[in-house]
Parts: structure tokens; sequence; C-alpha cells
């Protein structure tokens, strides 16, 4: 058991004390990093200043009472100066000393090497450069238009991230939205992973290009406390976005490390670490608590269950299921947490449906999809449910938000429109023929593949209550409707919608397929061939029983039909349940083998092999 240290309460407002405790931040940041033998110790150095003003005089939160919605906002898009914020939490005591230097990095304790949600005073996980900002604006997004509570949301930032484009798409959308409840702290050390970055301290340049995106810019020597003082409370004014420019040396506070190369994330070896300590004047155990949230805030009350009315179809009715999944966003609009977001392609989507009834719940982002996935996930942060749609094609801009929202383990609703070369004439550019493998590679998604109307609504009523990232692919071209509005669905089921005791092979689709598999059973049919067809609209959680089943009643023979690349899609996911299940299979996989071309969605679909014609083809080889 640990020997407790003994706690010394500062006066924020003493601004001796504040530099005391910048000086305790920069020894912690050393002693932690190392202690674990790695870290970003001299990242970590350059920002104590400015961090030490922030927490003391500026950030109002309740630090015993992390959930309560009146508190600010801190995230550190600059992830890897987790020293420092583990060492502010250490000085506002809600983590030990001795966590501080034997948690840090090690397997199995949370203050793991970049911040995580694992955390209670961490709202998203960072470390990958651009995207702490862009999901601050969610969150403010959240503050602004849909909480209207006073809180702020600051953000830090490192330079060498000012590079990143998902950077500017942030403050773009703050600027548009006029988010003033956003200030983002750019920590300007000039020195990146391998020596200066684009912009060293030419401070002018950063502030030209903010104040071209509506922002506000205001610069500050990060090392002057009073001077931040003045700035971080000017902030704090202001009726725009603003981006505070701190002029930082990195590695301050030790002159063998400060404005020094080659120490980015290289922690102090312990005897340089010895003369760092005492450099800065040896080990504190400072304990500040800065100001509360106003007591005067009205905490929103929580609200009352509401009923949703889904849209129902008449059975051969021909709707599109990105159509199907606008009116059911709509109608799950009642509830008041849900929201909608777009990436300018809402009368392609349908997700104009929901702007349309629910305008003030509603988000633009333009064409931004790394912004649109980050101000999903802010609005997240703030208990809402945000379904974010636009072409499927396009969320591999923004994949690395994706798999960065699963590890913050956000809750975040994707619906990705006109997938595969049934889109038609548009071309290979607009196909999306690599989002199932891209979606089911993400940790503990969801990824649902509806085939008609009736089953769209309900797996967008299913997604409304999931839990981490779901992902929904809807279909361009409207096609009939095969199930009746009292039918039940589940996330990891399927559905059979052929079946008999004679079965010899077995047709597995989803979306578009599916038709095309229910008309070549008919075909087979007509020829004495009995095909059990199952309706695969879970593929991520796949259903094995089921699948395991069918390859066992119908001889192992299966035939995947899908209108994706043949990687990781479908026929990868069919592979994976039979193999979990043990059952030996003889597979037939009709997947996009060819980069396609323009042409209407009949060609495209014969030409890709996975019409219905191929399908019979390839069910006719299984029987031979």
């Amino acid at each position: 058991m640990a020997t407790p240290v003994s706690e010394i309460a500062i006066d924020p407002t003493d601004l001796d004390q504040i530099r005391e405790l910048a000086r305790q931040l920069r020894v912690d940041s050393i002693r932690a990093s190392t202690s674990a033998g790695s870290g970003h110790p001299t990242s970590s150095m350059s920002a104590a200043d400015v961090m030490a003003l922030l927490v003391g005089r500026h950030l109002r939160y309740d630090w015993d009472n992390p959930a309560d919605p009146a508190n600010d906002h801190l995230i550190f898009s600059k992830g890897h100066a987790s020293p420092l914020l583990y060492a502010m939490f250490k000085a506002v005591g809600v983590v030990s000393d001795h966590e501080l230097m034997t948690g840090y990095r090690r397997h199995g304790q949370r203050l793991q090497g970049h911040p995580t949600p694992i955390l209670p005073w961490v709202d998203v996980a960072t470390g990958s450069l651009g995207q702490g900002l862009p999901d601050a604006v969610g969150v403010a997004l959240a503050g602004r238009f849909l909480d209207r509570l006073p809180y702020r949301v600051w953000v830090l930032c490192g330079d060498s991230e000012m590079a990143e484009g998902s950077i500017w798409e942030a403050l773009d959308k703050a600027a548009y939205y006029q988010l003033s409840n956003l200030t983002a702290i750019v920590d300007v050390n000039r020195l990146g992973q391998r020596g200066p970055t684009e912009l060293g301290w030419d401070l002018d340049a950063y502030a030209r290009r903010i104040e071209a995106f509506g922002c506000q810019a205001l610069a500050v020597d990060g090392h002057d406390v009073g001077a931040i003082d003045e700035v971080l409370a000017e902030a704090s004014r202001s009726d725009r976005p603003v981006v505070v420019l701190a002029r930082t040396r990195k590695g301050e506070g030790f002159s063998e490390t400060a404005d020094a190369e080659g120490w980015h994330g290289k922690p102090l070896p312990p005897d340089m670490a010895e003369r760092a300590i005492a450099e800065l004047g040896g080990e504190r155990h400072l304990h500040v608590r800065g100001p509360l949230p106003p007591a005067s805030v009205q905490r929103p009350a929580p609200s009352a269950p509401v009923k949703v009315e889904l849209p129902t179809y008449p059975l051969g009715a021909k709707i599109a299921t990105r159509k199907a999944y606008g009116e059911a966003i709509a109608a799950l609009g009642v509830r008041p947490s849900v929201v909608a977001l777009d990436a300018e392609v809402s009368n392609s989507t349908y997700s104009e449906d929901f702007a349309k009834a629910h305008p003030d719940r509603f988000f633009e982002i333009f064409i931004a999809e790394q912004q649109l996935v980050a101000a999903a996930v802010g609005l997240s942060v703030r208990g809402y449910v945000p379904f974010a749609s636009t072409f499927a094609a396009f969320f591999s801009r923004a994949y690395d938000f994706i798999r960065m929202a699963a590890i913050s383990q956000a809750n975040i609703r994707l619906s990705g429109s006109h997938a595969g070369v049934e889109i038609g004439p548009d071309g290979p550019s607009q196909m999306a023929l690599e989002d199932l493998a891209m979606m089911r590679a993400v940790h503990g998604s969801h990824v649902l593949y509806p085939s008609d109307a009736t089953s769209a609504v309900k797996l967008v009523e299913l997604m409304a209550d999931l839990d981490g990232v779901s992902y929904l692919r809807t279909t361009r071209g409207a096609y009939p409707v095969i199930y009746g509005p009292q039918e039940s669905f589940t996330v990891g089921g399927s559905k059979v919608l052929r079946r008999s005791d004679g079965d010899t092979v077995t047709l597995i689709g989803a979306g578009v397929t599916l038709h095309h598999c229910l008309a070549a059973a008919d075909v087979l049919a007509a020829e004495g061939i009995s095909a059990r067809v199952i309706d695969l609209y879970s593929v991520k959680p796949v259903d094995v029983v089921t699948v395991a089943d069918a390859a066992r009643a119908t001889g192992g023979r299966l035939v995947v039909v899908e209108d994706h690349y043949p990687e990781g899609g479908l026929g990868s996911a069919v592979l994976e349940a039979v193999a979990a299940a043990g059952v030996q299979v003889r597979l037939g996989h009709l997947a996009v083998r060819e980069l396609p071309g323009s042409g209407t969605p009949a060609e495209l679909l014969d030409a890709a092999g996975i019409a219905s014609g191929h399908i019979v083809e390839a069910a006719r080889a299984l029987l031979r």
C-alpha cells in the first residue's frame, strides 16, 4: 500500500501559485513518462502554463460530478500530451500520485498512452491527430442548439495537426454555425515529430488562415501567465469561435530540452529526469479546484418515452430503401434525443425528410465527411442519438474517424446510400464496393443491409438503441416490398424466404441481390430444383445458426451473392459463420470482381455476374 502524498491547496486567484502549478504539471509529466519508459513529456511541458491557467481559473467543472450537463468540456486533440492531462487530473484530485506513477501506460490500467473515455473526465479518444477539434464542434453544436446550456468547449491542439484538413473542416463549420462556445488553444511549439513544423512560430500565418475561415485568432506568449489569463478571458467573451495561438517552447522548463530537436515522444532517462525535476524546483503536490458551473443553470429533466409510428408500405410497392431510411428517421424524430446530419446529399439519402420535420435538430455539414462523423461523435457525447448520412463510398474519407469513434465508445449511426454497381450510370467513383468490409472491421460495429422498405424502417428503429458504431447500407433503386408491417427483425438475425424439406441449395443475398436470389429460385423451381433463400440483412453480427442450418440442410451447397467486391463482405461473413459452426461447405461466391464502368443497373449487375441468371448457373454448378 503506497503512502498517501499530502496535498497543498492553492489559491487560483494568485498567479504566482498558478506558475507553481504549471511547474508541477511539467514535473509530473516527466515523472510519469520516465516511470513508464515511454510517453511525450516535452509535448506536455510546452502547454503546461496554458493548462494550469485553464484548469485553475477558466474551466468550469465539477470534478466530483463529471456527468453534470453544465460542465465545460476539455478535449485534448493533442492526445499524445496525455502526461499533461493526467498531471492535471492529479492536481484536481481525481487521480492519485500513486496511480500516475504506477498506472501510466501500464497493461490493464486506465491511464492509457492516449486518453480514452475509460476515464469519466474524458469525452472522446484522441491520439489520431486532427480529430479532437472536429469532435469538439459536435459537442459545441449540442451546447448551442440542443442543450442550450452555457458550457464552453475547450480544445488543446498541437501545431503539427494544423496541417490536417480535418482541422480546417472543423473551423469552417464552427464559423458557419457561429459556435462562440468553442475555444481551441494551439500549442505552437514549432517542433513536430521529426523536426520543425510547416509554419514554425509564424503566428501571423496561422492567424490569417484562421480569420479567413471566420474564426477569431488571438496570439499570446504561451509562457506569460498573466497574458494567457487575459486571452482566455477574452476568448470566453467572444461572439465567434476562438483559436488561441500560444507561442511556446517544446520541453519548456528544462534547459536541456527546451526548444531542442530530437526529444519528441521520448521519456527522459532517469538521470536526466532527476536533473530536470531539480531545475523545475522539485516535486510538488499542489491541489487546485477551479470554478464550478453556475448553480443557477437549469439542468434538463429526462424526457418521457414517446411512441414512434413507423411508416408502413404495401406488399409489392416499389420503394427504395434509401427513401425508407429518410422516412424512418423522420418518424424517430418524435424522440427529442434523435438528431440527423448529412453531407449535402440529403435529397439523395432522404435525410431531407428529417430536416423538414425537425429542422432544429438537423445539421448540414456539407461536403466534409470527416466533420460529419466527428460531429456525430460530439453529439453522442452529450447523449444525443445521431444519424449521419452520405453516399456509402464517401464514408471511406472518414474511416479514421469511424475507427476512432469505436475507440471513443461513441454511439453513432451511419447510413450509406448508392451502394454497389446497382447505382448505374454514375460509374465506379460513386459505387461503394468496399463499405461492408470497411464497416465490418470496426471494433464492436453493427452492419445492416435491408432489402426492402419495411426491413429498412425496422432496422433504423433498432439502430436508434444500439451502442457503438452502426452502419446501414441502402440501395438507390426502388424494389418491391416483400415484408408486411408486422414483420419483426433483430440485429444478428436473418429471414428465410424460401424453405422446404427438399431444398438442395441455399441462395444468400442482401439488398438488391436478395431480389435476384428470389428470381433465381423461381427459375430453379421451374426446373425441379428447390432452393432455400436467405435474406442476410444483418451482415454483422451474422446469423450463424440460420446459415449453418441451411448449409447442413442443403448438403453444404451455398451461393452467396453480393453487390460488393469479394473481399470482406457477405461472402466473408458467411464463411466465418459456417467455420464457427464447423460446417463444411461448397461455396459459389458471386461478387463484383472487375472494375465496373457506367451503364444501366441491369447491365452492370449482369456484367458483374450477380444478376439472377448467374445465380441460377452457380446453383446448377454446385448440383453437378
